[in-house]
């Protein structure tokens, strides 16, 4: 199945509520590639590599995230392709 690249920005309230966390483990499930991080402007930034059916069962886990998020917006557009093996948080 050939694979797809996803750029993600996702804001509302996405920090310091284990979204980071809770995004790498369902992207593991998925068994997607890619990692996810914060940024300094509080939203949360990811790369999302893998077949699309995952990827999009991804991207709408991401509108929603854990339970103590609040999810405003999920941008996601499509990324060069991707060499990314596993999946990481960074910092």
């Amino acid at each position: 199945m050939t694979s797809i690249c996803r750029h993600v920005l996702v804001s509302g309230r996405v920090q310091g509520v284990a979204y980071r966390w809770s995004a790498a483990a369902r992207a593991r499930d998925l068994e997607l590639a890619g990692w996810v991080r914060n940024l300094p402007d509080g939203r949360v930034e990811a790369l999302l590599s893998g077949p699309a059916p995952a990827v999009a069962s991804m991207l709408s886990w991401m509108e929603q995230g854990p339970p103590a998020a609040e999810v405003q917006r999920v941008q996601a557009s499509e990324a060069p392709a991707c060499d990314a093996e596993g999946f990481e948080i960074r910092t």
